[in-house]
């Protein structure tokens, strides 16, 4: 299989034993892209010559009888605040448009060509990663594959509806207070957010430092495996990053579940949303036998602290900008970094203490259990467009709220995978498996036996 609807492992198997080449591949993804992308607005670059220099190179690896890689002949595309050596890293802004090229490519965009992967473009994104809708000022809505009217998620809205749509069968986002896992939930893909400190981000352009994280969108669980293990490894270029061996995940993701201890995430995490956000909690809970609840104390307190860092350290990083090009920024995005420049220091110290206090509490809870299950979004995908969404009987602010259950858990750094479902509304919503630090492969374990058993569902939208 090599069309819209194959997986990256897939593809590469079919090139590694001759059955397609990687000139062919890349080229029908380009084609896809030509087609598909005008409805959906994922792509704002579509780098065809480098992708079909290195599709070529590929198949002249595989003629000379030398070994491919992993991910050989692959096509994917990345959020374009991914350095892309000879190409303008915009990172969905108006600014940074002016900025030189990359002079290298993001360590995260090496790793994968070194695996054999072909990045084929840049994807859109909310400005300066600042967003939950998908909603950009300078480039334009990114639209839901699987309806038009309604919104990505963000801020990764690009890589969100490049997979859905079967562009591409992976792309890499980023996420910092939920921006892979929202869009995953809206569009319906699994999308990963590592341990932070996991992977390296250097070449991403930085939000705030530290909460930033990096991590692929796929339509499989192989493939989110396949790729982040492409991605492991030391980098000095990256401080953030933890000095740990890299532990791969795909062998370890068809070991299934026995001895798990799974639990469902209540208190915070079990009111704010509508009923399919909470019937799909209802559901994987059922489906993997965990009817233990258990509560992260102050996870509302959280999802503040979360709020006040991200703020903060986002204006330090555009005080200059912000105090000569106001008028260049949305909007939106102007306002919340204006905000977080006049925040209290005491408030943001307070903040980082409470940050360490919550993470010594949460690591309690998984000394008692190794996963827990919470909603990703609090609804399906609104409307484009639309401020406001009705909750419990509450109007709710769309753009801040979408990530109300995501926060609380990238605010220390844990890693989630998102899985998709489809909701009774029929558009997608999904559910976070949450694992302890360094635990990756449990997650992407719990959600391989939810896409093994049927019930996490990634289908390319028409």
């Amino acid at each position: 299989m090599t069309g819209a609807s194959a997986t990256a492992a897939e593809i590469a198997a079919a090139i590694a034993a001759g059955k397609a080449s990687a000139s062919e591949v890349v080229q029908a993804a380009l084609d896809r892209i030509e087609a598909g992308n005008p409805r959906i607005n994922a792509f704002t670059a579509v780098f065809r010559d480098r992708a079909l220099k290195a599709a070529a190179a590929v198949d002249a690896r595989r003629a000379r009888g030398e070994a491919l890689g992993p991910l050989a002949g692959v096509p994917y595309a990345v959020k374009n605040l991914f350095d892309v050596k000879g190409e303008v890293t915009i990172a969905g802004s108006k600014i940074n448009r002016e900025h030189a090229p990359a002079k290298q490519d993001a360590t995260a965009v090496a790793k994968l060509e070194a695996a054999g992967a072909v990045i084929v473009g840049a994807l859109n994104m909310g400005e300066y990663a600042y967003d939950f809708t998908g909603e950009n000022a300078h480039d334009g809505a990114c639209r839901n594959p699987h309806d038009p009217n309604r919104m990505t998620g963000g801020s990764s809205s690009g890589s969100g509806a490049a997979v859905a749509a079967g562009l591409v069968p992976f792309a890499l986002g980023t996420d910092t207070n939920g921006s892979i896992r929202v869009p995953s939930s809206l569009c319906g893909t699994f999308g990963l957010k590592p341990t932070y400190g996991r992977l390296s981000r250097a070449g991403a352009y930085p939000f705030a430092a530290s909460f930033d994280h990096i991590g692929p969108l796929a339509r499989s669980v192989a493939d989110l495996a396949l790729s982040y293990d492409a991605m492991q490894g030391p980098d000095p270029r990256d401080p953030a990053q933890a000095p740990r061996p890299a532990e791969l995940a795909l062998p370890a993701i068809d070991k299934g579940i026995a001895g798990l201890r799974i639990a469902v995430a209540g208190g915070y995490f079990a009111s704010g949303g509508t009923p399919e956000t909470h019937a799909a909690v209802d559901a994987v809970a059922k489906a993997l036998g965990a009817a233990r609840k258990v509560e992260l104390p102050e996870a509302g307190r959280a999802r503040a602290a979360a709020f006040i860092i991200t703020s903060v350290e986002g204006a330090a990083l555009h005080l200059d900008r912000l105090k000569t090009r106001q008028r260049d920024y949305d909007p939106d995005t102007r306002d919340r970094f204006l905000a977080g420049a006049l925040v209290p220091g005491t408030w943001y110290v307070q903040a980082q203490r409470f940050r360490r206090w919550y993470r010594d509490q949460v690591a309690q809870v998984f000394r008692e259990v190794d996963i827990l299950l919470a909603p990703a979004t609090p609804c399906t995908a609104p409307p484009v467009g639309e401020a406001h969404m009705a909750i419990g009987g509450q109007q709710m602010l769309v753009r801040p709220n979408l990530g109300i259950f995501t926060q609380p858990l990238s605010f220390i750094g844990l890693p989630v995978v998102a899985v998709p479902l489809r909701s009774a509304n029929g558009l997608p919503i999904a559910v976070q498996v949450v694992a302890a630090p360094w635990h990756e492969a449990l997650a992407l374990c719990v959600a391989r036996v939810l896409e093994r058993d049927g019930l996490a569902t990634t289908p390319v939208a028409a």
